[in-house]
């Protein structure tokens, strides 16, 4: 490597060498400072004279600049850089802890969903901030431009999303805990369906008719055991027991693995029920676990003139839960162990049923109690 001579300028410790130029060989100096800082001597390179534009002249007032402090030196530059490199990978964003949050958390249910409302709803508003930096006017902010667009019950889902990233990350010391409550959207969602007569006969009719096996069969599925959709897609052979006569519910909402009893009907529709090579009762795409049925089920619906809202499969299931406590045969609790709710609380939607179930009863034995007593006292 060519030794460069370094020749003197009229400023006072502002040298050049001749090099040449990037991309065309041709000559160009490149520029040097020397000068002393808290008693340390140090040399450093400017720039160069067609590449940075650098004259002897701004060579000298960076010098000045540096000199008076007011410019930080290469190396302490580049460990400036450093710095808020390091300080950057160490910052816990929201992005960040939405990442770690996946990772550790695999076995969280609807993450799918999770990943598609954090990228709609939360990464553009705060996916770069820390959980210090966010406040509850921003927070609010966000929940009332969702609800211009979205149902209460979404921008809700949002919202609890976010609260559980904070704290999850929170409880691994990843970052700071808000120092506000997240406030929720209020939500109705005690939604109960039911059908009339008339619908269900037509329901029963279209099931009957229609030439796709595992929409229908997963239909009568909810209707016979009041199971929920996912527990439906989840459902393998082995959780079936013929023998002893029940139903192994998987990981259910709840939280804990739950037994439902399998009835003669239900049972005699898996038996008839086609079986596959794949474990899965009701599978998907080559045998895995199915994720969708709605164009089916919903066509299904459509052909027996079901109203637009009522859901397919989560509407059944309160159809079964309707019809059991309507028949003022069945008590809350054993309403509540069937439908695997955790709380009594859900299952309240249908005590009003029951009750007017158990109110006919009582006024069937006033009437025939009414009408032996008018009996006996027309034969005396």
């Amino acid at each position: 490597m060519p030794k460069f001579t370094r020749e003197k300028t009229k400023y006072p410790g502002v040298t050049f060498i001749t090099g040449t130029a990037v991309g065309n060989n041709k000559p160009e100096r490149i520029y040097y400072i020397r000068y002393r800082k808290n008693g340390k001597l140090i040399e450093e390179k400017v720039g160069r004279q067609f590449q940075d534009d650098m004259t002897p002249a701004r060579a000298n007032q960076i010098r000045i600049e540096k000199i008076q402090g007011d410019q930080l030196s290469n190396k302490d530059r580049r460990e400036a850089v450093r710095e808020q490199e390091q300080a950057e990978a160490n910052k816990w964003t929201l992005d960040k802890l939405w990442e770690f949050y996946k990772e550790h958390r695999p076995e969280v249910k609807g993450i799918a969903i999770d990943e598609i409302r954090y990228k709609n709803c939360i990464k553009p508003i705060f996916g770069d901030k820390e959980t210090k930096d966010l406040c509850s006017f921003d927070v609010d902010k966000l929940r009332v431009r969702l609800l211009k667009t979205k149902k209460p019950g979404t921008v809700k889902k949002v919202l609890e999303l976010l609260r559980r990233i904070v704290n999850y990350g929170a409880r691994k010391s990843l970052c700071e805990e808000v120092s506000f409550t997240i406030e929720m959207p209020k939500v109705n969602d005690l939604k109960t369906e039911d059908l009339t007569p008339e619908q269900f006969s037509r329901l029963i009719e279209a099931m009957e008719k229609d030439s796709n096996i595992q929409a229908k069969n997963l239909m009568r599925m909810a209707l016979f055991t009041g199971m929920r959709r996912g527990e439906l897609f989840r459902l393998k052979w082995k959780d079936v027991d013929f023998d002893r006569q029940f139903i192994c519910i998987r990981d259910p909402k709840c939280g804990r693995d739950q037994t439902i009893p399998l009835n003669d009907t239900c049972k005699e529709l898996l038996k008839s029920h086609p079986k596959t090579e794949s474990e899965y009762v009701f599978p998907g795409r080559g045998g895995q676990q199915r994720m969708d049925i709605r164009k089916q089920v919903n066509r299904i619906k459509d052909r027996a003139g079901l109203p637009k809202e009522f859901r397919a499969l989560h509407g059944l299931r309160h159809v079964y839960a309707s019809m059991l406590a309507s028949s003022g045969q069945v008590d809350m609790y054993t309403l509540q162990k069937l439908l695997t709710h955790k709380s009594p609380i859900m299952t309240q939607r249908y005590a009003h049923l029951r009750d007017e179930a158990l109110r006919k009863a009582s006024d069937l034995a006033g009437d025939i109690i009414n009408q032996a007593s008018g009996k006996n006292r027309s034969s005396s």
